[in-house]
């Protein structure tokens, strides 16, 4: 009943004294209604004089039972409303409806849903935890972990996509928000990631991993872990998780390198510093500059965020890093080396020497070759060439395979060594100027490796030139044109030689 009505009533009979029929008949209310509108100023609002049983009254104990007892298991397998009807109808004979098995389910956990007290922000900390996301890298679609470091006193947040969660990740993570800031924060808040803690004592006490001992004794800052279930401690970077998730990764990114992504979400945290949060009076930028003040500079030498094993090569020149294996040259077989992994890359290194590099392989069980560490082993068995593992898929211009053809139909199984010499080449000349070589001495019609080597060295005849410039000294020196005749005194008559 509208306002206007009411009020209309109320003036008609209590101030213009008319009759209470006549008001009725005019207005088209009910006794009722007309006493309710003279006893209130305005409508009340509907009320229920007496509470209705429900056919739910009864098990209400029972559903009470269930939801305590499912805070000891999963949050992944405690009831649902439906579960719970479903056993209300199967086990305890309930015949009533399902709607009103779900208002008291909601009810009950709104009941016991947990209040928590806001908390104060200081300058200088920050909070980290990891999320997950779809990416479709190259037309392959897979779930990554995103690295999300948040500073809650200016809201300020940094993003970044990795192939897998683990220690390397998480040291990258740290790494570049902290160069992407500038600063180091004074205190950084985490859950129990098994990465950063190997035992919970109890409480607040932490048995800590030495990886993340590492981090904490180069920067230097003060860690805090949330108890145990309890993210909230962290609140502000787990809503960071989801708006990153929301804003930055939806609808799934199509990239052609998690790199192309990075740089992308790194481009998206600096465009959000010029954002203004509710109730603050300044953007997040000008809060940031007021947070760094009080935040550590960054050390002069920067963190190495790589794991480093020292292992020994195997009899197949591979080496094996976080179950995957790595190729290496042959002259380093069954050799100690060292072996340092990041997010990106695997470095190979023998007697403090880089000897072999890849990319980092994020699948279980994989092999990485490089053909060119195996070139001098099969120069020395040319025969096993066509067999050959570490050169499978090695896509080599056309030219190479007319080169191995030609070699081998005019010298066999010596043609098939030259050419593999000439494929050692590589380990000291790039692809594109052998292939000119290649080109060059076919062209030519003597495709041997010496008149590659020629042509490939050739090209740069005009650096070999000795030149007297800056050497002034040497141009006083003469040199006298030798004689042929004087060869002569060589010859020895050839009836002495007889004798």
């Amino acid at each position: 009943m509208e306002m206007e009505q009411w009020a209309r009533v109320r003036q008609k009979v209590l101030v213009d004294k008319r009759s209470k029929r006549s008001v009725m008949s005019e207005e088209g209310l009910h006794w009722e209604t007309l006493q309710k509108m003279l006893s209130h100023s305005r409508p009340p609002g509907y009320r229920r004089l007496k509470k209705r049983g429900r056919k739910i009254d009864p098990y209400v104990e029972w559903v009470a039972q269930v939801l305590e007892q499912d805070r000891a298991v999963p949050r992944k397998q405690r009831h649902s409303a439906k579960r719970i009807f479903d056993r209300l109808r199967d086990e305890q004979g309930y015949s009533g409806g399902y709607t009103l098995v779900k208002q008291l389910v909601a009810e009950m956990k709104t009941m016991k849903a947990e209040v928590f007290v806001p908390l104060i922000h200081r300058q200088g900390e920050a909070q980290v935890d990891f999320g997950h996301a779809l990416v479709n890298v190259n037309g392959s679609l897979k779930k990554c972990p995103f690295f999300v470091m948040s500073l809650p006193y200016s809201d300020a947040f940094y993003v970044q996509v990795f192939e897998s969660e683990c220690t390397e990740t998480f040291w990258a993570g740290h790494v570049r928000a902290f160069q992407f800031w500038g600063v180091v924060p004074t205190r950084i808040s985490y859950d129990n990631t098994s990465i950063a803690v190997a035992r919970i004592i109890g409480g607040r006490e932490r048995k800590l991993t030495d990886a993340f001992l590492q981090l904490q004794s180069h920067y230097l800052y003060e860690s805090h872990f949330c108890l145990a279930a309890r993210g909230n401690e962290k609140g502000v970077v787990e809503g960071m998780v989801r708006y990153s998730r929301a804003n930055f990764l939806v609808p799934v990114p199509q990239v052609r390198s998690l790199d192309e992504l990075n740089a992308r979400l790194e481009q998206s945290c600096r465009e959000d510093l010029k954002r203004r949060l509710r109730g603050k009076g300044k953007c997040k930028e000008e809060l940031l500059t007021e947070e760094t003040a009080v935040m550590r500079d960054l050390p002069a030498a920067p963190f190495e965020a790589c794991r480093v094993i020292a292992t020994r090569v195997s009899n197949l020149s591979l080496i094996r890093f976080q179950s995957n294996d790595y190729s290496v040259p042959v002259g380093c077989a069954f050799r100690e080396v060292v072996v340092k992994g990041d997010c990106e890359s695997v470095r190979i290194y023998r007697d403090g020497k880089r000897v072999a590099e890849h990319r980092r392989i994020w699948e279980k069980e994989q092999v990485c070759f490089d053909p060119l560490h195996y070139l001098a082993l099969l120069e020395r068995k040319p025969g096993a060439l066509d067999h050959a593992r570490p050169l499978e898929g090695w896509k080599l211009p056309e030219c190479f395979r007319v080169l191995l053809h030609r070699l081998e139909a005019g010298h066999g199984a010596e043609g098939v060594k030259e050419y593999i010499g000439v494929l050692r080449l590589l380990e000291k000349q790039s692809l594109s100027r052998l292939k000119r070589a290649v080109l060059t001495a076919l062209e030519l019609g003597c495709p041997r490796k010496e008149l590659i080597e020629q042509y490939l060295y050739g090209e740069n005849r005009e650096a070999a030139v000795f030149r007297l410039d800056g050497r002034e000294h040497l141009k006083v020196v003469n040199v006298s044109c030798t004689d042929p005749g004087d060869y002569t005194s060589l010859l020895v008559d050839r009836k002495e030689v007889m004798v």
